[in-house]
């Protein structure tokens, strides 16, 4: 019999929050789809992998995939998940017996519960992998403010994956997406095709990352040590020019000069990127939005922090305070200094007291002291998801 598995690692992880997909993000030094990308390389059971990517890293070097034992492809993924392992499904050649479907985002299967789904579906045509409810469910009514009924727990099973299909059960599933049918799963799609599909007990240990509180806890599985407290260090300086704004941490300061710089020039929130980006070891603002890149061209400096927050959540951190002085001889910061610590919390996702902003002069030493530039730096403090 011969298997072969499609791993759906084309999502860009939005709901993660992070700069990049979440399935490079790395655990225990091996990234999320690699660990996944392995456990199906170690089976016995499976003879080939086709991975669906992005479509800019659709290539096994992108993905880090080089030095697998069996056959592995990599295939550009599409719009949902549906679309990426359609596109799988078409790189797979005849002489498939059983398809199995995977999502990267789940690392730590097993080599039991992979033989055990490819077994069922090989006997019953398809099999997916889940776990039984532990909870008490509720179903609520359309606004969600009511419970409609309760469900009988022992009724209610989760589903994981693998989900295993002899191919021409699959085959059918796929062909009734392309017709417009939408599922979260290629299991529903088989079951509106018409196929009953088999339950096969999944493992709690089977976890789905997809908030940065996954992955916490999935490096804790491997064995990580737990993230502590960080400190980082940021600055920045800009020329100051007429006809430009003056703009910090958003708030635009009334005055006839602004700096001169390839994004916004908000010297507030670049103190702080850097600082952010400093203390997870995360590179700094030029290695992640450099000023030769034209998306970054006018760039508000919220937007370029908010990315910065999501690169060191997907490290494993939250900011706990930032603190920020801002040098420049005139306009007085002061009167603004309560609107600037209100929009850097908001980005960073903390209280506004914990977040401090002063002005400073530079009693008339320097191009700063000149009142030719503006200055500010920044302290970061992180902690552990």
């Amino acid at each position: 019999m011969r298997v072969v598995v499609v791993i759906a690692a084309a999502g860009q992880g939005r709901r993660f929050g992070a700069a990049g997909p979440k399935q490079l993000l790395e655990i225990g030094g091996r990234s999320v789809l690699r660990r996944s990308v392995d456990a199906f390389d170690a089976s016995p059971r499976v003879d080939e992998i086709v991975v669906t990517a992005p479509p800019d890293l659709a290539t096994p070097g992108a993905l880090g995939l080089a030095g697998t034992a069996k056959p592995c492809r990599v295939v550009a993924g599409g719009a949902r998940r549906q679309d990426s392992v359609a596109n799988g499904f078409d790189a797979i050649g005849p002489d498939a017996d059983v398809i199995v479907i995977h999502d990267a985002a789940r690392p730590f299967v097993t080599a039991d519960l992979i033989a055990r789904t490819i077994d069922a579906a090989a006997e019953s045509g398809a099999a997916v992998a889940a776990v039984v409810s532990r909870d008490t469910v509720k179903r609520a009514t359309g606004d969600r403010r009511f419970i409609d009924e309760t469900l009988p727990r022992e009724t209610v099973f989760l589903a994981q994956t693998p989900q295993a299909f002899r191919r021409e059960v699959l085959g059918a599933a796929v062909a009734l997406g392309r017709q417009g049918v939408e599922a979260t799963d290629e299991a529903a799609l088989a079951e509106r095709a018409g196929h009953r599909v088999r339950l096969v007990e999944g493992d709690a240990r089977n976890i789905k990352i997809t908030t940065p509180e996954d992955l916490a806890v999935a490096r804790a599985i491997a064995g990580e040590p737990a993230a502590t407290a960080r400190i980082g260090t940021g600055y920045d300086l800009h020329r100051l020019a007429e006809g430009r704004r003056l703009v910090l941490a958003g708030v635009e300061v009334p005055f006839d000069r602004g700096p001169v710089a390839h994004s916004d020039g908000d010297v507030v929130c670049h103190a702080v990127v850097d600082a952010i980006l400093g203390a997870a070891a995360a590179g700094d603002i030029g290695a992640h939005f450099p000023n030769t890149d034209p998306r970054w061209k006018d760039a508000p400096g919220l937007d370029l922090l908010g990315r910065a927050v999501a690169v060191v959540r997907a490290r494993g951190y939250r900011v706990a305070n930032v603190d920020v002085v801002v040098v420049l001889e005139r306009p007085r910061i002061g009167p603004h200094a309560a609107d600037i610590r209100r929009r850097l919390a908001e980005v960073l996702g903390v209280d506004a007291g914990a977040v401090s902003v002063k002005g400073k002069t530079n009693e008339g030493v320097g191009a700063v002291g000149r009142g030719e530039a503006i200055a500010a730096h920044a302290v970061a403090l992180l902690r552990g998801l």
